[in-house]
């Protein structure tokens, strides 16, 4: 986009192409700013734009000419600074065309947030936003078809033998964790708070793989990964990985000795000791 008071003989980068806009659309400024002001004023409309039922204090709502960008051969956009207290640093956009011998006629007028406008952060997919926790009795959170983290487990059978052999073995689900779900699993697992890098693993007497309590998941993760099933532990029932640990322990022992130093002479005052006279 062009300066304010840029001259129309320059050309102007539009789109990867040099252009020359049309002087006539370049100097139709006034024109451009007409239809801003007439689109900015206020308005009653409970059912028009959000902008037209702003009040601007009584003040212009339409601000200085920043610049123009050439849309093509025959059309050109001035941009005009908000006044509006709710839209800083937006600009009025306003559309201007022409063809040769015709006068110039207004296409479009619009808002748009400027280069340092305060703008709504980029939409994100619902299924995107869902985080551990959100999903409550009776909510359904189904995966995708394309779920990355989700491979074809086996070719379902119509003979009941190979069907009860497949549940035994462990294959009677139609998708079973692809490499990448249990990668994801097990960088999620080793960063949360029963990984070997918290706090309590770090001043725990012993690491979960030498505790009584620890029960190894099978398959690959059963090599750093199992359930705790100590009920006094903070993580019971939970995935842990082989070095996280904490006070309970099964190995864990307690020092019971006095803390009080005691001296090795001590004087018993159960008994009395007399020596007769004479």
């Amino acid at each position: 986009m062009t300066s304010p008071g840029a001259s129309f003989d320059d050309p102007v980068e539009a789109g990867g192409a040099i252009l020359r806009p049309d002087p006539a659309l370049v100097e139709a400024v006034d024109i451009a700013r007409a239809a801003a002001e007439d689109e900015a004023a206020p308005g009653a409309d409970p059912i028009g734009s959000p902008v037209l039922t702003v009040d601007a204090g009584g003040g212009d709502p339409v601000g200085a000419h920043v610049g123009f960008e050439p849309e093509g051969p025959h059309a050109v956009t001035h941009h005009f600074e908000s006044n509006y207290p709710g839209y800083v640093g937006w600009r009025w956009a306003v559309t201007v065309a022409a063809v040769p011998g015709e006068e110039v006629t207004v296409s479009e007028v619009v808002l748009l947030p400027g280069p340092n406008a305060l703008t709504a952060p980029e939409w994100v997919p619902w299924s995107e936003r869902i985080r551990p926790g959100d999903l409550g009795a009776g909510d359904l959170l189904p995966s995708g078809p394309d779920d990355p983290r989700l491979a074809p487990g086996y070719l379902a059978s119509d003979d009941p033998a190979v069907e009860s052999l497949a549940r035994e073995v462990g294959l009677g689900r139609e998708r079973v964790l692809s490499r990448e779900g249990r990668a994801e699993a097990a960088e999620r697992w080793h960063a949360g708070d029963f990984g070997p890098r918290s706090d309590i693993a770090r001043l725990a007497p012993g690491n979960c793989g030498t505790c009584g309590f620890f029960m190894q998941l099978a398959g690959s993760m059963g090599a750093a990964f199992g359930v705790c099933a100590n009920e006094i532990a903070p993580a019971d029932g939970r995935v842990v990985h082989v070095e996280f640990g904490c006070g309970a322990h099964s190995q864990a022992e307690v020092d019971t000795s006095s803390t009080v130093p005691v001296a090795e002479v001590v004087y018993d005052d159960a008994t009395l000791d007399y020596e007769p006279r004479g």
